[in-house]
C-alpha cells in the first residue's frame, strides 16, 4: 500500500505527493479522519484524489494511504430493500450507529450486514464440475427475491470439494472449489466487484421483447426493449421523477435499482414512503422487497455523484447475472455530468462545450453500454436483462445542451417531456410528436404475435391521426374550426379522444395507474372503431355534430377506468352500443 501526504486541497480534489506506487482508481483514505477518496490522475509521484466526503479542514501534510484496491461494491444477501449512499454505505445502519440523520465524515460501516444469518440451500453436490459464474445454491432474501449464490465470473473451472446447507453470515465459507489450476477457492455468500468494470457475460442478445411498463404512451407509441436504454429529458416540473417512479413501480422487471443522483432529498423520501405501501402487481408483496435504492442527494458531496451511478449499475449487473430482468433508474445523469465538470475543472483540463469535459460523451457511453439482454456466464443458458432509463435535466428545458445531446447519440428511446403538457395536467407529459423509439422495428413482431396481429397497424393509424391533427391545428388558428371539412373535424375529434382518453393516464387512480397490453389494445380498438364508423356516417350524409354527440363517446372515454378483469365484457358492450348508435344515425338520415 502506498502512503503519502497532502500537498494541495481544492474543494473535493486533493493532490497528494509520495504516491508513486499507487494505481489509477485505487481507493485511498485521506487524513486522520479516514475520508474515502479515489485516485483519478497520477503524474510522477503526485496523485489527484477525488474525495467523496466533505474536505473542509484538510491541510497540507495530512497523511494519505492507498488501500491498493479499486472502488468496489459488496454483492450478496442483504442488498434488497437497502438504501445506500453513492459509495454503498448503508444509510439506515449509519443512522443506528451514530444516532444522527446526518452523515459523519470518515464513518465506515460494512455495506452488507455481517451479523445477519441467511439460510443457504445448495443446488450442487460434492464432486460436481463447475465453471465460472455457475450457481451453487440459493438464499431466500425477501418474499419476492431468491438470491442465487454464484461463483465469481473470473474463477477458473473446478470441482466442488465441499458444500453444506445451513445458516451462515455473508462472510462464512459455504463451499470449497478445487480449481483446475491446483488451487482451492473458498466460496462465501458475498463477493466484491470493482464498480468501473462491467461484469462479463457470454453473449449479448438482440432486443426482441418489450419491457412492459403499463403506461400507454410508452408501451404503444414509444416502447423500450428489455435490455434497452432510454432517456427522459425535460425541464423542471415536467414530470421526469414521476415517470421514473411509475416505471419503477409497474415495469415488468424482477428487480429495480433506483439511483437518486444529485436530486433533492424529498424525492428519495417519496420513494421510501411510497414503495413499502405499494403492492407488487405480480406477487402482492411490498415493492421494496424487490428494490435497491442508491441515495446521493443534492446536499451530499458533489464528487460522490460520480460514483453513485457506477455503484448502482454494478449491483444491477449482479442481479442480471442471476437471470433476472432488472430495471435501473438514474435520476438524473445531468447532476452526474455536473460532478464530472467540476472535477475536470479542478484538474485544469481543457474544457469542452459549456465547460463539460471533452470525454463527457465517452463516459456516458461507457455507462449506458452496460445495459443489455445477455447470456450470462455459467454452464447453463441463463438469460438476464438490464434496462437503463436515465433522466436528463437540461437547464431551462433546452435539449440542445451537451448532456442531452451526448445522451441522445447513445440511447435508442427518447421520451421528450413537454412543459406545456405538464402545465395542462396531462400525465405522462411525453410529447408524441418529438419522442421516438428505435426499437419499434425489432419489437413489432413481438406485439403482433403476442398481443394482436393488428397491433402495429393500429399504432401507425394513431400516430398518423396525431400527426395530421398537429397540421390541422395550424390551419384552425388561421381560419377557425368552422372552415375545416367534416372529415377533418372528425379527425380532430378522434385525435382529442386519443390524447385525453388514451395517452392521458392518472397515476393516482387505482385502476388507470397501470394498463395491461391487452387492455391498451381494446381501448385502441374502440377509438379507431369510432373513427371508422364516423367516416361511414359522414358518407351517409349525416352531419359531423351527430357523430360528435354520440352518447357512447363518454363510455369510450371512461373505459380506461374499467378493471382489467371486466375489460373484455365492457369492450364488447361499448362496441355493440357504438354500432347500434351509428346504424340509428344512418337510418334516421335515410328516412329523412
Amino acid at each position: 500500500m502506498s502512503k503519502g501526504t497532502i500537498k494541495k486541497v481544492a474543494g473535493p480534489l486533493v493532490v497528494a505527493e509520495g504516491m508513486r506506487d499507487a494505481n489509477m482508481f485505487d481507493v485511498v483514505h485521506v487524513s486522520e479522519n479516514n475520508l474515502i477518496g479515489e485516485i483519478i490522475e497520477i503524474r510522477g509521484d503526485l496523485a489527484s484524489i477525488q474525495v467523496y466526503e466533505e474536505t473542509a479542514g484538510l491541510a497540507p501534510g495530512a497523511p494519505v494511504e492507498s488501500t491498493g484496491m479499486p472502488m468496489s461494491v459488496e454483492l450478496g444477501p442483504g442488498l434488497i430493500g437497502s438504501i445506500y449512499d453513492g459509495i454503498q454505505r448503508p444509510l439506515d445502519a449509519i443512522r443506528e450507529q451514530t444516532h444522527s440523520n446526518l452523515l459523519q465524515r470518515g464513518i465506515q460501516v460494512p455495506s452488507l450486514n455481517r451479523s445477519k444469518v441467511w439460510h443457504f440451500t445448495p443446488s450442487v453436490k460434492a464432486g460436481d464440475a463447475l465453471a465460472a459464474g455457475d450457481i451453487i445454491g440459493t438464499v431466500k432474501e425477501s418474499n419476492i427475491v431468491t438470491q442465487k449464490i454464484m461463483l465469481s465470473p473470473l474463477m477458473p473451472e473446478g470441482k466442488v470439494r465441499e458444500i453444506r446447507e445451513g445458516d451462515f453470515t455473508v462472510t462464512d465459507t459455504v463451499a470449497t472449489i478445487a480449481c483446475s489450476d491446483g488451487t482451492e477457492y473458498p466460496v462465501t455468500l458475498m463477493q466484491k466487484w470493482p464498480v468501473r468494470r462491467g461484469r462479463p457475460y457470454k453473449e449479448k442478445l438482440s432486443p426482441e421483447m418489450p419491457l412492459v411498463t403499463g403506461q400507454r404512451v410508452i408501451d404503444t407509441l414509444f416502447p423500450i426493449a428489455k435490455g434497452g436504454v432510454a432517456a427522459v429529458p425535460g425541464p423542471f416540473g415536467s414530470g421526469k421523477t414521476v415517470v421514473q417512479h411509475q416505471l419503477a413501480k409497474w415495469a415488468d422487471a424482477d428487480i429495480v435499482v433506483y439511483i437518486g443522483c444529485g436530486e433533492r432529498g424529498n424525492e428519495m423520501t417519496d420513494v421510501l414512503n411510497e414503495f413499502p405501501e405499494l403492492k407488487d402487481p405480480k406477487s402482492g408483496y411490498s415493492l421494496m422487497e424487490r428494490t435497491v435504492l442508491i441515495a446521493n442527494t443534492s446536499d451530499m458531496p458533489v464528487a460522490a455523484r460520480e460514483a453513485s451511478i457506477y455503484t448502482g449499475i454494478t449491483i444491477a449487473e449482479y442481479f442480471r447475472d442471476m437471470g433476472y430482468s432488472v430495471a435501473l433508474m438514474a435520476d438524473s445523469t445531468s447532476r452526474w455530468a455536473e460532478a464530472l465538470r467540476e472535477m475536470s475543472g479542478r484538474l485544469e483540463e481543457m474544457p469542452g462545450e459549456e465547460g463539460y469535459p471533452a470525454y463527457l460523451g465517452s463516459r456516458l457511453a461507457q455507462f449506458y453500454e452496460r445495459a443489455g439482454r445477455v447470456k450470462t456466464c455459467g454452464s447453463d443458458d441463463r438469460e438476464g436483462a438490464l434496462s437503463v432509463i436515465g433522466a436528463v435535466s437540461p437547464a431551462g428545458g433546452d435539449i440542445s445542451e451537451p448532456v442531452t445531446q451526448a445522451t441522445l447519440r447513445i440511447v435508442k428511446v427518447f421520451w421528450s417531456l413537454d412543459a406545456e403538457l405538464a402545465h395542462e395536467r396531462h400525465f405522462p407529459a411525453i410529447n408524441w410528436l418529438t419522442s421516438y423509439s428505435l426499437y419499434l422495428e425489432s419489437l413489432g413482431g413481438w406485439f403482433d404475435k403476442n398481443v394482436d396481429p393488428q397491433w402495429m397497424k393500429k399504432r401507425g393509424d394513431i400516430m398518423l391521426i396525431l400527426h395530421d391533427e398537429s397540421q390541422l391545428k395550424e390551419m384552425v388558428q388561421l381560419v377557425g374550426e368552422d372552415a375545416l371539412s367534416a372529415q377533418d373535424r372528425l379527425k380532430m375529434e378522434t385525435a382529442r379522444s386519443i390524447r385525453e382518453d388514451y395517452l392521458h393516464q392518472n397515476a393516482f387512480h387505482e385502476t388507470d395507474t397501470y394498463s395491461s397490453l391487452h387492455k391498451q389494445d381494446l381501448l385502441m380498438d374502440l377509438i379507431l372503431d369510432f373513427y371508422e364508423d364516423g367516416k361511414k356516417v359522414l358518407e351517409s350524409g349525416a352531419s359531423i355534430e351527430k357523430i360528435v354527440s354520440l352518447p357512447v363517446r363518454e363510455q369510450i372515454g371512461r373505459f380506461k377506468y374499467v378493471p382489467e378483469e371486466q375489460a373484455d365484457a365492457e369492450h364488447d358492450k361499448i362496441d355493440a352500443e357504438l354500432n347500434a348508435e351509428v346504424e340509428k344515425v344512418i337510418a334516421e338520415k335515410e328516412d329523412f
